[in-house]
């Protein structure tokens, strides 16, 4: 039986009718899903998290190449089918819930074709963790968000904190009749490996806040865009505007500033006494 046609038949043996808000589209390609954890260079001392487990296909695989799987699903009917399915398996822990905010034990490497809805949050989320690498499938828009160019349509808050933060490297494209139900559109499997920052700002915190906000105006100039922010900090307006005149990239338009620019604009700021700070 291939894996189509046991997805029907799980679905239908456990009357489950797959949840568009929970984004569920299960792969049904085994070559898809044996290329992702290649694509991970499993060894027996890995413990991989899987995020969206859904009917198990890729926890099966993944429990024979790795030491443990963490394998987490917030659907309380898929979590019964896994249960049942997966029985047998030692190195497997299933986790229901959603995984921002259940307890995930330490893991080094990530395996997973996670819900549409829930892909920025989770690339945020695993952006603030310890791990060696995560192998995603993502659908092709946001996919293409990761690693967008300056100034481009797609160019925001995500490609900023992915850029600073992580190498992002888009591996291949899959088509949308390889799920089922296919989704509307096509994915891309990305590869996410953290790295040290490629430039350093004096305050971590200031620099997410404030790339943050000005993204919310990505199309206002920097001196206009950053007046939130000031008056936030409870800036006075006489203050205001001496620093919205003497910032660097203050006639620039947020959406093109450049990451190294929003650090270089942070570690400015930081120099004002109180400010950011």
């Amino acid at each position: 039986m291939d894996l189509l046609q046991r997805s029907k038949h799980l679905l239908h043996h456990y009357k489950i009718l797959p949840k568009k808000r929970f984004g569920q589209n299960f792969a049904v390609d085994k070559a898809l899903l044996r290329k992702l954890i290649s694509y991970a260079s499993l060894t027996k001392d890995d413990v991989v998290l899987e995020v969206g487990a859904g009917l198990g296909f890729i926890t099966e695989l993944l429990s024979e190449k790795c030491k443990q799987v963490v394998a987490v699903e917030i659907d309380p009917k898929l979590m019964k089918i896994l249960r049942e399915q997966l029985q047998g398996l030692r190195n497997v822990e299933l986790i229901e819930g959603d995984v921002l905010s259940a307890f995930i034990p330490p893991f080094n490497k990530v395996v997973s074709i996670p819900p549409y809805y829930i892909s920025s949050p989770l690339v945020f989320w695993l952006l603030e963790r310890r791990f060696d690498c995560a192998v995603l499938t993502f659908q092709e828009e946001f996919a293409e968000r990761l690693v967008a160019v300056v100034g481009s349509k797609g160019y925001g808050r995500l490609t900023v904190n992915v850029y600073y933060r992580a190498t992002m490297e888009l591996l291949d494209r899959v088509s949308r009749e390889t799920f089922y139900p296919p989704p509307d559109v096509d994915s891309v499997v990305v590869r996410l490996k953290p790295k040290e920052p490629p430039f350093r700002v004096e305050d971590e915190e200031a620099f997410f806040e404030l790339v943050q906000i000005l993204f919310s105006q990505r199309n206002r100039k920097v001196r206009n865009a950053i007046v939130p922010l000031l008056r936030k900090r409870g800036v006075g307006a006489e203050r205001d505007r001496r620093l919205t005149d003497s910032i660097p990239f203050h006639d620039k338009r947020v959406r093109e500033l450049a990451p190294e620019d929003f650090g270089a604009l942070t570690n400015e700021l930081v120099k004002e006494k109180g400010f950011l700070q």
